[in-house]
């Protein structure tokens, strides 16, 4: 008897245990992490992917969410993010298309193993396009069969259409929907044209999905009926319903202050580097170190560490970066004029600029787009020098002499107007005096005349040490001076 009332004591608690843990359970919230992916897909995006999924890895119960409105963009980026969202567990990401998912933004939806769509929402049209000096153009075969290849896996893991997802990558691709046995199929014309006439009279229906020349894009009522999207839904909640997770805890995961950053100024890095460049390259001409050498700096210095932030650029670069400051450094204090030392520093400093735009050093053949951006890359680099170079001439030729002429400062609250002495009197000097350039003119410098040093400045000319020069204007106690004439 007594062992009886033990029995029934530990089945009595061992019920109250299993039901406190069923309720618990029950009660507990399922975490879901929202990650918007708007805008351009470009590398800051996928440093922000990335982070993102690297904070939350240990929530190996979580369920996460891209939450999509892209047009699209880089190809390399956009592979990128596709590669991070699949090493996520089968089975915990959902992609939810919030206005659209067009070109590279369709590619990074179907990587995910659930698609939703919002109403009235699109996705697809994923053909690559290039740059080219006739315009925009569709991107060759060895680009196509790549991403065909992606689209492809990315299908069949995540059971999406294989063929409908080929077509949206490629033009020249015509998708049947016939009907074989009373089962539904999709088949492109190669297939269709391949079957046998006893399998073709099989079928008992075909109709055209995507009609050669055309790129498959669909609503989101299109995409559910051809098997890609779960349920045309209102918000990320209903879909989340759908899919079965009903009470949930629900965390956006925003922008850190840094990829904000890195995602504003990347539109702006060429104008920048542009900037930077010319203003060093003036610094070079200028005597001294001054304002031009610090916005150089500056702008180029920006440039970088963008590049840092979204993982584009490492300390190989940042090192490149410092020894060709260093090299310009070497010109501009200690060796005289522009030489070996100023064209290897833009050299270096043009090196890792390039490689701060690419993951590569050397294009990988299995990547064609990886050519294509490193030439891209070195026209964006070497015109940007080659545009600074021009401009710095223009500001150095008409700008500083005119910047000249209106500030002649330094002021002081008491004028001085009454005080100079003129130049003709105290060096006992005139206009057509000759002499040589004592030392390089950029566009000062000093000059040699009656034997006698003394400070002067062209008119933007830059004018050798040792070269003859004249007496132009005296203009109070500037002396102007122009190469003499033989």
């Amino acid at each position: 008897m007594k062992q009886k009332k033990y029995l029934i004591y530990i089945l009595v608690c061992f019920c109250m245990f299993f039901c406190t843990n069923t309720l618990y359970a029950s009660s507990k919230k399922q975490k879901v992490y929202v990650i918007p992916v708007s805008g351009t897909v470009e590398p800051g995006m996928a440093a922000y992917v990335k982070r993102a999924l690297e904070e939350i890895k240990d929530e190996t119960d979580a369920v996460f969410v891209f939450k999509l409105d892209t047009f699209g963009g880089r190809v390399d980026a956009a592979l990128e993010i596709v590669d991070t969202i699949s090493n996520v567990p089968k089975g915990k990401t959902i992609a939810f298309v919030e206005k659209r998912a067009i070109s590279a933004g369709a590619l990074i939806a179907l990587s995910s193993n659930l698609l939703f769509m919002k109403n009235h929402t699109i996705i697809g049209d994923c053909a690559p396009i290039i740059q080219t000096q006739e315009g925009q153009k569709m991107a060759g075969e060895k680009i196509q069969t790549v991403l065909r290849a992606r689209f492809r896996a990315l299908a069949k893991k995540n059971n999406y259409p294989v063929v409908l997802a080929e077509s949206m990558v490629t033009i020249d691709m015509e998708v049947y929907q016939v009907e074989i046995d009373g089962q539904k199929k999709f088949m492109d014309k190669k297939a269709y044209d391949d079957l046998t006439e006893k399998q073709k009279k099989k079928i008992t229906s075909k109709k055209t999905i995507v009609a050669k020349g055309e790129l498959l894009t669909m609503d989101d009522v299109e995409a559910l009926g051809l098997g890609f999207s779960q349920k045309s839904v209102k918000s990320i909640e209903q879909a989340l319903s759908f899919a079965g997770y009903d009470s949930i805890d629900v965390i956006t995961i925003e922008e850190s202050w840094s990829e904000s950053l890195v995602r504003f100024l990347q539109p702006f890095l060429p104008v920048l580097m542009l900037i930077g460049i010319g203003a060093i390259y003036t610094e070079i001409k200028a005597p001294g170190f001054g304002i031009p050498g610090f916005i150089g700096i500056t702008c180029l210095g920006l440039v970088f560490f963008n590049q840092y932030l979204v993982g584009l650029a490492d300390y190989t670069e940042l090192l490149l970066l410092l020894i060709g400051v260093l090299l310009l450094g070497v010109e501009v204090f200690v060796l005289p004029g522009f030489g070996i030392a100023g064209i290897s520093g833009l050299a270096v400093i043009a090196v890792g600029l390039v490689l701060s735009f690419q993951q590569f050093v050397v294009p990988d053949p299995s990547f064609p787009w990886e050519g294509r951006l490193l030439m891209k890359n070195l026209a964006l680099v070497l015109g940007s020098f080659m545009f600074a170079f021009f401009i710095s001439l223009f500001m150095i030729r008409f700008v500083l002499p005119l910047f000249s002429k209106l500030v002649k400062g330094p002021y002081l609250e008491e004028t001085l107007s009454h005080s100079h002495v003129d130049a003709t009197t105290d060096l006992n000097i005139k206009p057509g005096d000759t002499g040589t350039a004592h030392s390089f003119l950029r566009p000062s410098g000093k000059v040699l005349i009656h034997n006698k040093k003394i400070d002067a400045i062209t008119r933007g000319e830059f004018i050798d040490q040792g070269t003859p020069v004249i007496i132009d204007k005296i203009d109070q106690n500037r002396v102007i001076v122009k190469p003499k004439i033989s």
